[in-house]
């Protein structure tokens, strides 16, 4: 019972050119600007002052964490819900993880754990864009009716005017599609979409960063020519579509020619020591660009720990159909506790920590008890097809998240779920409350705002209700 996480491909008859997409094609033609959705590029960087500028990683689990066998491990529950694996001891009284983490277990006085989590939206899609948009709506849907929480910011800073730092508001490292996105914003408000292998030595981001001068000079001179040819169809442009052309072509020549864009990306800059650290793979070079995109300015940082790291299906889908839970856990534990805690310990090393809210989540938990199902194919943490093995399914009704930085009281954990694992009983929490604290830690109140939908209603930011939560706020 797999669950693709990416939207069907739908067959497009484009018919007659229009004229933004005539004004589309002329950018590239005149400016040769090909830039991968540059279009989705609406406003220049964040704040010069980075100290006070607020910033948010998203660390996404495409599929949900098994919550028991991770962050809140029930022991005394009979062996069908609690799994093979031992409990450990923590940096915080009282806190015990599995054995899957013991090098987030040794600082765990550096975050907070919120072990109830819960909300009613079983897909995968419906599940993610409760998290991620707030939408209640149970059903699984292909497109977004509301837009995700880092959209919105992208879109709320980019009214605060024009900024000096070239680098991109959002930006998405190998976040695969979650059916969440802008919605009624526009995709001049999505991110900016990096994706590939950090950790590859030919790694490298497109399009950004020229070194030759007379590359770029060639480029300001396209630049200006298109600028002049545009001035004649100003008295046409009802819809403002030039003006926001323009816009889009100055922050893609930024991404072409200020060295700093390409600086922000390399991760040859760093020393053997952290890249070390962080591990040597996919995912440890992801946080610590991740890390590294943040300091040097970008606002809102979402990536996903999915791909080959994940096992055979490569995410988090852990339905016996798919993985040997057990055996998958085992199998991207390691790699996922050393990025995970090497990058909670830069954001405080390195002076991160009041400006950088870090959160690590999964659309929903696992089913606290353990079903069995033929495998339906062999590969990394699965059995050859036929072969009868443990699996979790979805479970929104109790799952936990960790977070960190954003000055937040650490060393501490929130809630409970009962004794197997099945709900949320203490201090629960849901989707609506978890976006309002990652708003709130980014200035903004989501009780108060609208935003004009496609029909030009206002309409909350959070249709989701929900509340800060008062242990999560600096």
């Amino acid at each position: 019972m797999t669950h693709p996480f990416h939207a069907s491909s739908v067959p497009y008859c484009p018919g007659p050119e229009t004229r933004r997409g005539f004004l589309k094609m002329g950018l590239a033609g005149f400016s040769a600007l090909t830039l991968p959705g540059v279009l989705r590029l609406r406003a220049e960087s964040p704040a010069a002052d980075r100290n006070k500028k607020t910033a948010v990683i998203l660390v996404w689990q495409p599929g949900g964490c098994s919550h028991i066998d991770t962050y809140d491990p029930k022991p005394n529950a009979p062996s069908e819900y609690r799994g093979p694996f031992s409990t450990i001891p923590t940096a915080v009284p009282g806190l015990q993880f599995t054995e899957l983490l013991p090098m987030q277990a040794k600082i765990a006085d550096k975050f907070t754990v919120l072990r109830s989590m819960r909300h009613g939206s079983a897909g995968h899609p419906a599940g993610t864009m409760r998290m991620l948009c707030g939408d209640p709506d149970t059903r699984d849907k292909e497109i977004p009716r509301y837009p995700d929480w880092m959209s919105v910011t992208n879109y709320l800073r980019s009214q605060e005017g024009r900024r000096d730092n070239p680098l991109p508001r959002y930006i998405a490292l190998n976040m695969s599609s979650q059916r969440v996105g802008a919605a009624y914003l526009g995709d001049a408000y999505s991110p900016f979409t990096v994706s590939g292998d950090p950790n590859s030595p030919d790694f490298v981001v497109p399009n950004i960063g020229l070194s030759d001068q007379k590359e770029v000079n060639h480029l300001n001179r396209r630049a200006s020519l298109r600028e002049n040819l545009d001035t004649l169809e100003r008295a046409f442009d009802q819809a403002g579509e030039l003006e926001a052309l323009d816009e889009f072509e100055t922050q893609a020549m930024t991404l072409l020619t200020n060295p700093a864009t390409k600086d922000a990306f390399d991760l040859s800059r760093e020393d053997d020591e952290t890249r070390d650290r962080y591990g040597r793979n996919t995912w440890g070079q992801q946080l610590l660009m991740a890390r590294r995109l943040v300091e040097a300015g970008v606002d809102v940082l979402t990536t996903s720990l999915s791909g080959p790291l994940c096992g055979r299906v490569q995410n988090w889908d852990d339905h016996a159909v798919n993985h040997h839970v057990f055996d998958a856990l085992r199998f991207r534990a390691g790699v996922y506790d050393q990025a995970v805690s090497a990058l909670i310990e830069d954001i405080y090393q390195r002076g991160l920590s009041e400006r950088v809210l870090v959160v690590v989540t999964g659309e929903f938990g696992r089913t606290p008890k353990v079903n069995y199902q033929p495998s339906t194919g062999e590969g990394n943490a699965s059995a050859p097809a036929g072969t009868k093995q443990p699996g979790r399914d979805h479970w929104p009704r109790a799952f936990s998240n960790i977070w960190a930085g954003g000055g937040i009281e650490t060393g501490r954990f929130i809630g409970a779920s009962d004794s197997l694992g099945e709900d949320s009983i203490e201090r629960v929490c849901g989707a609506g409350d978890f976006i309002a604290t990652i708003y709130r830690h980014l200035g903004i109140d989501s009780s108060s705002v609208l935003l004009e939908d496609f029909n030009g209603r206002p309409t909350p930011i959070l249709v989701d209700h929900g509340e800060p939560i008062p242990e999560l706020i600096g």
